[in-house]
């Protein structure tokens, strides 16, 4: 089975940064792309960043040139950097991965549990 497990979320003021974590665990040949989504109330899920396993990055534009997001292949883990922080930022943030388990070429997706992000003052 495999688990992704976030954490680093909390309240924080406006302006003011979070670094959120997202580490992958169980049975992991490999991991391909990681993302990032969030999920605030009255509203879809929606993309937020995607990192690619060549380390390439997309980025949703409400949040281009405030968050960066990075991967660490040997630790399974992918994280979110958040600068800049605005209230319209507050929601709950999902991570995604998808996993190939074995050698085969099958890709399965994952989310973790969610880690909530406030943004006030």
């Amino acid at each position: 089975q495999v688990q992704l497990v976030e954490s680093g979320g909390g309240l924080v003021q406006p302006g003011g940064s979070l670094r959120l974590s997202c580490a992958a665990s169980g049975s992991i040949f490999s991991i391909n792309a990681m993302s990032w989504w969030r999920e605030a109330p009255g509203k879809e899920r929606e993309l937020v960043a995607r990192i690619r396993s060549g380390g390439s990055t997309d980025y949703a534009d409400s949040v281009k040139g405030r968050f960066t997001m990075s991967r660490d292949n040997a630790k399974n883990s992918g994280y979110l950097q958040m600068n800049s922080l605005k209230p319209e930022d507050t929601a709950v943030y999902y991570c995604n991965a998808n996993i190939r388990k074995t050698a085969a070429p099958n890709n399965y997706s994952y989310w973790g549990q969610g880690t909530q992000v406030t943004v006030s003052s």
